[in-house]
């Protein structure tokens, strides 16, 4: 088998040691190469390169911004799962939201452990993934949520924070801190479902799984029978009143059943949902800012990508 290993290194758990045990292990099962990444977009280039190369495994050792970019160059030329080389993931980032949704242990040396094992045996797991497609830009494909508006803007303050740690108390401060601006200003989204029904939002979130989470282990359940099997969850605001908010947020993080209220619109296993919004409203993807857009379709892919583990 041949395979190449794509590390980021300004990843924040990854080093040269875990690296070099990594490919060592790699490299004792199957033919490797190694690429370290050292600009954006390098890892989906490197993906790509594979795919023509004929490659059948490639590994992402990185946080959840580098495995979103092997899976867009995995799938950019080649969209059918069964041409396209396997997906393995050794989470190396500080949120390593992907990962932890498909059941890997955190500790790099034991999701290394995990890999070799899926290698050895042939194991392979065909994951649903989502796809964004703005209308005045390239399509995305995203592995675990998307969102237009407050989440969004938390995620671009995050990235723009590059010389902090993405901690869980980054991101519910910069949330916090952000919350006054969104409730006075935030723009209304039209949100437009499959049978044509159409509803006025404050935001929209879009998952492809079931819990995920930025709150170091904490599960956030927002859909909760969404997952890489089925389509893809809807979670919708229509108020971002402090009384919505306050209910929104036990719901989620103390769940006790799926979440519910008379200003959420809430869907799971939908198919496609397109969003229109009044004026430009950022647009998140994985937790990667890719700017503000107008119009705006989230599609479920099923079966879409093959998954070592």
């Amino acid at each position: 088998m041949r395979a190449l290993l794509v590390v980021n290194p300004q990843a924040t758990a990854t080093s040269a040691a875990g690296r070099d045990v990594l490919a060592h292990a790699l490299a004792s099962d199957v033919q490797l190469e190694i690429v370290e990444t050292s600009y954006r977009g390098h890892a989906a280039d490197a993906a790509a390169r594979a795919v023509a190369d004929g490659i059948d495994l490639v590994v992402a050792h990185g946080g959840d911004g580098t495995v979103n970019e092997v899976v867009n160059g995995l799938l950019a030329k080649c969209p059918d799962p069964v041409d396209t080389p396997a997906l393995g993931v050794v989470p190396g980032g500080s949120a390593n939201v992907f990962a932890r949704a498909l059941g890997l242990p955190r500790d790099p040396v034991e999701a290394t452990h995990r890999l070799l094992v899926a290698i050895e045996s042939g194991s392979r797991r065909q994951v649903g993934l989502g796809l964004v497609e703005p209308a005045d830009s390239d399509s995305r494909w995203f592995t675990f949520n998307a969102g237009l508006g407050w989440d969004a803007d938390v995620v671009a303050e995050v990235e723009r924070r590059r010389d902090k740690t993405a901690s869980p108390l980054l991101y519910a401060s910069i949330a916090l801190a952000n919350y006054v601006k969104q409730m006075l200003t935030a723009t209304d989204l039209l949100v437009e479902l499959p049978d044509g029904t159409r509803e006025k939002t404050r935001l929209a979130f879009v998952s492809n799984t079931d819990p995920w989470t930025y709150l170091g282990a904490k599960p956030i359940h927002m859909n909760p029978d969404c997952s890489f099997d089925g389509g893809l969850g809807l979670f919708a605001l229509r108020s971002l009143a402090p009384p919505t908010i306050a209910r929104t947020l036990s719901q989620i993080l103390l769940p006790l059943g799926p979440p519910s209220g008379g200003n959420l619109l809430r869907l799971d296993d939908v198919d496609e949902v397109r969003v229109t919004a009044e004026r430009p409203v950022r647009l998140q993807v994985d937790g990667d800012d890719l700017g503000e857009h107008r119009q705006v379709k989230f599609t479920s892919v099923p079966k879409a990508l093959r998954v070592a583990v």
